[in-house]
């Protein structure tokens, strides 16, 4: 039990890429004093449970500009944190069972081609004739050949010891207990007594965000749900992008990436039950049954394939199904960056950019309004109004 306590410029809640990304960018570019503040271990969570994918392609279209700028970060990853974060652009890959869904596909590319991302569109033939290993049902495809994947076990742990060579005070084990405001800070009190305190403070928390933003009066309707996942055997290294198919019934797409070691991670289908207040996170074993049906369908060569492992892990979904980023809508000096919805890896380093941007400078040049706090307030506002 201890009374000290540490002040920083800016004091983030929460371990996860997007805190330890930010941490990293406060450090690097902006030289802002900053502390970590993470409950267990960094990159335990969602950003270290997730499928590792590292894609624009199939995003909604608001998040483009942020999914461009994490794509430029993700290039250079490496040299910039002086670790391999496996990180492989070997593009991502769509692909769909119906003539339906392969006008979607097409659409998309459309949607995407005006905001920098180009995609490659491929007939049944084409997919054949480029890679020759999917089931005859399969009718179309779109690449995305610039986008890739990494693994995410090495991510968040990278990002923070990148960001604690650089100065930033990075505490696991922290457990907040309580946030307040006192004189013009936000203090925060941990379960071991120590007290963290700065001008500005940001909620990275994932599923467990919303607990320290009521604290605020700034409720968002968040669940907690569980990722399902799965490695099989190792397999003689053939593929390169990460792929996804799409099937009529949405819950039951699956998609799949090889590993330099030649594991093929697959993961898809409904979410499990997730606990965040037990910190417990469910695979569904029929979950990972139809998975591993849809796998030896879609690429018929699996069909002998043997599984190995599962897992999950606990993430935050919001209710409408975008994230949460940027001030808060009531008090001055606070931020947050949580509610990725499962579709947070990919665009975590560019989040972190923005976000240590926006906390250094009081504005971003990558657009994030519609990831307003305040949408949660016209809505209820709305529906009381309604009723």
């Amino acid at each position: 039990m201890t009374n000290e306590t540490l002040r920083t410029d800016v004091l983030v809640l929460g371990g996860g890429l997007m805190g330890t990304a930010t941490a990293f960018f406060l450090r690097q570019r902006h030289g802002r004093s900053v502390a970590l503040l993470e409950r267990e271990l960094i990159g335990r969570q969602a950003s270290g449970t997730n499928f590792g994918n590292v894609r624009r392609q199939g995003r909604a279209l608001e998040q483009m500009p942020l999914a461009n700028r994490a794509r430029e970060v993700w290039g250079r990853v490496k040299p910039l944190l002086g670790e391999d974060l496996e990180f492989v652009p070997y593009g991502h890959l769509r692909c769909c069972y119906t003539e339906q869904q392969a006008a979607k596909l097409e659409q998309h590319a459309r949607d995407v081609a005006p905001l920098g991302l180009k995609l490659e569109l491929f007939t049944r033939q084409q997919l054949q004739q480029r890679w020759g290993i999917f089931a005859p049902e399969v009718v179309a495809g779109s690449l995305s050949p610039e986008d890739g994947h990494a693994n995410p076990r090495l991510a968040g742990p990278a990002f923070g010891r990148a960001a604690a060579r650089l100065g930033a005070h990075i505490q696991e084990h922290a457990e907040v207990v309580h946030v307040e405001r006192e004189a013009g800070d936000f203090v925060a009190h941990t379960a071991d007594g120590r007290r963290f305190r700065a001008a500005q403070l940001l909620v990275a928390c994932g599923a467990w965000s919303n607990r320290i933003a009521s604290l605020f009066g700034e409720t968002v309707p968040l669940e907690a749900r569980g990722p399902q996942m799965g490695v099989t055997e190792p397999l003689p290294y053939a593929i390169g992008p990460s792929i996804g198919v799409s099937t009529p019934v949405e819950h039951e797409g699956l998609y799949f990436r090889q590993i330099r070691r030649g594991n093929i991670v697959f993961g898809g289908g409904l979410k499990g039950p997730a606990d965040a207040a037990h910190v417990r996170a469910y695979v569904k074993p029929d979950n990972i049954l139809r998975q591993m049906r849809e796998l030896r369908r879609f690429v018929p060569a699996f069909a002998h394939v043997q599984l190995i492992r599962v897992w999950s892990g606990i993430e935050g979904y919001t209710a409408d199904w975008a994230p949460v980023m940027g001030p808060s809508a009531r008090v001055p000096g606070l931020h947050y960056a949580f509610g990725f919805n499962g579709e947070g890896f990919a665009i975590s380093p560019g989040v972190g950019d923005v976000m240590a941007e926006l906390l250094a400078t009081g504005r971003t040049s990558t657009p994030i309004e519609p990831f307003h706090i305040g949408r949660f307030a016209k809505a209820q506002a709305g529906s009381l109004v309604a009723a």
